[in-house]
């Protein structure tokens, strides 16, 4: 007995030496890889394809180099595939005088693409290339070989004594484009928290390690809607105890999530983290105790707020953060039961066709999720899928019910279920084009009623 105690504790010591000497390997990797953001850059080529991390997770410094090679004209024919830029891209790499050098790919448009597509059309050139797909679908592109990734910038909180970094709030792609890529650039920032999940990036995966412990971009939530309210009552009458929660991002999800506080065992499961569904956690209504997959766990992709929402996110092992082709995946949403998927759109026809990300021929936005998230919500038992929107827009000046869309199809006819209004709610499933026609007008605002029943008299609709 005495000899297998002493054999134990020999085991155990030479474990934690192990461990002791990896510690001290892994700073030493660190130290070797650490430089300066210009020393990081001059890892790029010419004509190299790079992938930037979304949103919060942009790196400042790195990117502030990367323009600063361009604009040296040491740089030219770069490629950079991303969604959704913040405020440190926008003021470096998509400047519009380095675009003659950086051909941009973006899957998701923003503040700043909208501006630069609004210049290069007055000015009849194109500035950059809108690369449609379904974000559950991206990780999978930068895996395949069509794209050829030389390198990705991304942020990451501080490496842990096994030699790990985390993603921190954009798990969404990072991981995919990091295993993919020749060469890594990762910028540590001891504010950004450390996100439990699946999705951690070693030490020895990196090539080159930049500090820079900069406060990280906040944003708040979109400004409140006079019909918020009303809408967000017709949506949480669908909502049961114990669903699992999808939001999307803006006023009327927002307000549901505040409506939702007298409910019990909720669950989430959503593309984007948003402040609703933190302030339901941090309540105990959102504790997930029914979630028939990932049970007492809030699963998301990225997520962003204000540094209250950051610091009670970091290293909370309710949260769990995954890839969006996880996440964002119909075979994975199903399988939780009572699923409900909150998410709007920017207009939809007398057909029951939806179209949420462009005005027109120009893009406004992008597809996201919310297609995978429409027809996963359905397939799970009890699930409902739920598109929300105001029923005007321009100030009322325009009808989001239109007779026939005037922008791409993101959800078909045959994916669209509950569609909900200040005006009322409807189930299109199951009804006939003339039912779906009738119930649509009923729920756009009166004003445009008649205009759009003589459209559906025109279309032999009704």
């Amino acid at each position: 007995m005495a000899s297998t105690q002493a054999q134990a504790r020999g085991r155990r010591t030479q474990s934690c030496i192990r461990q002791e000497r990896d510690t001290v390997s892994f700073q030493e990797e660190y130290q070797k890889k650490l430089m300066t953001a210009e020393q990081a850059i001059g890892l790029i080529e010419n004509g190299d394809n790079i992938v930037k991390a979304m949103a919060v997770c942009e790196p400042p410094a790195l990117l502030k180099a990367l323009a600063d090679r361009v604009e040296a004209n040491d740089l030219r024919d770069l490629t950079v595939y991303y969604y959704h830029s913040l405020e440190y891209a926008a003021n470096t790499i998509l400047r519009y005088e380095l675009l003659d050098r950086i051909h941009l790919k973006c899957g998701f448009y923003h503040t700043v693409e909208r501006e630069l597509a609004k210049r290069g059309r007055e000015e009849g050139r194109k500035l950059f290339e809108f690369l449609p797909n379904s974000f559950g679908e991206f990780p999978h592109m930068l895996r395949s070989e069509k794209l050829h990734i030389d390198a990705t910038i991304l942020t990451v909180s501080p490496m842990d004594k096994a030699g790990f970094f985390s993603f921190g709030v954009n798990h969404d792609y990072g991981p995919a484009a990091c295993r993919t890529s020749k060469k890594v650039l990762v910028e540590v920032n001891e504010n950004m928290p450390r996100i439990n999940g699946r999705t951690l990036l070693h030490v020895s995966e990196v090539d080159a390690i930049v500090e820079n412990h900069v406060p990280l971009l906040e944003i708040n939530s979109d400004k409140n809607l006079p019909e918020a309210q009303a809408i967000a009552r017709n949506i949480v009458e669908l909502i049961p105890d114990g669903a699992t929660l999808q939001m999307g991002v803006g006023a009327i999800p927002d307000r549901v999530c505040a409506f939702l506080e007298e409910h019990n065992e909720l669950g989430i499961h959503s593309e984007c983290l948003t402040a609703g569904l933190v302030h339901l956690a941090k309540l105990g209504v959102a504790n997930g105790a029914r979630k028939t997959l990932h049970n007492r766990k809030a699963i998301f992709s990225f997520t962003w707020g204000n540094k209250e929402h950051y610091d009670f996110l970091d290293d909370n092992l309710y949260f769990e953060a995954h890839p969006t082709d996880y996440v964002i995946n119909p075979g994975i949403i199903e399988k939780n039961d009572n699923f409900i998927s909150v998410n709007s759109l920017l207009e939809i026809d007398l057909l029951g066709q939806v179209n949420s990300e462009a005005i027109g021929h120009q893009q406004f936005t992008a597809t996201g999720g919310q297609l995978d998230f429409v027809r996963g919500s359905q397939r799970s038992k009890g699930g409902k899928s739920i598109l929300a929107f105001t029923s005007t827009a321009g100030r009322g000046k325009f009808s989001r019910i239109v007779p026939t869309l005037n922008g791409p199809v993101t959800d078909t006819r045959l994916d669209v279920q509950y569609v909900i209004t200040e005006h009322g709610i409807a189930n299109l499933k199951g009804m006939t084009s003339t039912e779906r026609a009738n119930t649509l007008i009923s729920l756009a605002d009166p004003k445009f009623r008649d205009e759009l029943t003589h459209a559906a008299r025109q279309m032999y609709l009704v």
